[in-house]
């Protein structure tokens, strides 16, 4: 396969920052049992982590070409080796303060990267779409597996243990290796850089996209999604601890389960993507998750499991909620993809730090949003609010699409 070693290092690479930034629902939940935070107060972590995002994407993406997309890479995973080394001593809420930023800023460099890549490693759009499909996918992989990993170093019958944090441990470990790899991979970026212009006129480049309507309303609908996943994925081991009274070990398990049903939306998305055209994609799932919500979330209303509930006697709710994901994985991806496929290679970097400057400010507002909803009223009802930007999200892709087809006329 052409490009394989330096596609199999992009899914690597993104593997290790699935588990280390959506670790944050998990950290969360330990730190109100281990530190007594409030969950509003807990809720901040989201913006450590996602502000160092937007503010690294917004500075770095116009010249992070002329700083190497590989050597950017590997700094990232070098930052974030070296912090989970120091994590298993971390005794007080500031580490984990530190922890985010630090991953924040490490993501932002690996994602542009690795979305400014996509466009070096494939030759049409739909090779385009579906890759990205993969790659998101196997980032919900990462997730799960975080969230498995995570579990089982928690202890259910001591929620003041701090031994959980022994798996800073395993995941400095696959830091280091992931840094290893790419390291000893080649990577040909000349089509990434723009020869003819200068630092000032690759920043003038980058503000100019702004002048494009298509690429506001794609803007709008990364921060509608992401408000929206990020909500789910963040507070779904609360809302399964807190509403449907099971164990911590069992509650983080269910953001595995999300995270598996995200990674099968995403899979299927590759699929999807080749044989129908991304409106049709992006509407159907919409829709599909907002039924579903409708439809799951009256069920887990005064439903106590109890603490001895495992996976092999719980009820079938415990098995929806997290089945929802299938709906909600396919849209970021099939929404990235259009954007970046329809512009030049040389601006992929600076489109891809929008991409993620955006992500970040609507995963920030969704958590604390949903955080403190769930603190003064319900889980449900934190939940329920999501159908009001999931109807706005419908709204600007279908007007993205129609401003995408005029452009091509």
């Amino acid at each position: 396969m052409k490009n394989f070693n330096i596609k199999a290092v992009l899914f690597l690479n993104y593997f290790v920052f699935a588990i280390l930034l959506n670790s944050v629902g998990t950290v969360i939940l330990q730190m109100q049992q281990n530190f007594g935070i409030s969950k509003s107060h807990a809720s901040v972590l989201e913006g450590f982590k996602d502000l160092p995002i937007a503010i690294c994407s917004f500075i770095l993406a116009s010249f992070l070409p002329r700083i190497g997309i590989k050597n950017s890479m590997l700094i990232a995973l070098f930052l974030v080796s070296c912090m989970c080394f120091v994590m298993p001593f971390a005794n007080d809420f500031w580490f984990f303060k530190l922890l985010f930023a630090i991953v924040g800023i490490s993501f932002a460099l690996i994602k542009i990267s690795v979305f400014t890549s996509i466009g070096l490693v494939t030759e049409t759009d739909k090779e385009h779409s579906s890759f990205m499909g993969f790659l998101e996918g196997f980032f919900m992989v990462g997730v799960l597996m975080g969230n498995v990993l995570f579990s089982l170093f928690i202890d259910d019958n001591d929620p003041k243990s701090t031994n959980w944090l022994n798996v800073y441990w395993v995941l400095g470990g696959i830091s280091v290796l992931s840094f290893v790899f790419l390291f000893f991979s080649k990577l040909n970026e000349n089509e990434a850089k723009s020869e003819n212009t200068s630092l000032i006129g690759d920043i003038k480049n980058s503000i100019s996209l702004f002048s494009y309507k298509k690429v506001l309303f794609f803007l709008l609908c990364v921060f509608l999604f992401v408000l929206v996943e990020q909500s789910f994925q963040t507070w779904t081991p609360t809302f399964y601890k807190e509403i449907l009274k099971v164990p911590t070990s069992m509650s983080v398990q269910a953001g595995a389960v999300l995270a598996g049903a995200f990674a099968l939306g995403r899979f299927l998305s590759g699929f999807f993507l080749r044989k129908f055209t991304w409106i049709y994609v992006v509407s159907f799932c919409v829709i599909g998750f907002a039924v579903s919500i409708l439809l799951v979330l009256p069920l887990t209303q005064n439903t106590n499991i109890g603490t001895d509930a495992d996976w092999l006697n719980a009820p079938l709710v415990v098995y929806l909620f997290p089945l929802m994901g299938v709906f909600l994985a396919p849209i970021y991806p099939s929404i990235n993809s259009v954007i970046l496929s329809s512009t030049p290679k040389y601006l992929h970097s600076s489109m891809s730090g929008l991409i993620v400057v955006f992500s970040a400010i609507g995963g920030t507002i969704g958590s604390v949003i949903t955080g403190s909803v769930f603190e003064k009223f319900t889980g449900q009802h934190a939940f329920y609010l999501s159908l009001i930007p999931l109807t706005l999200l419908i709204i600007s892709a279908i007007v993205m699409n129609k401003l995408k087809i005029n452009s091509k006329k």
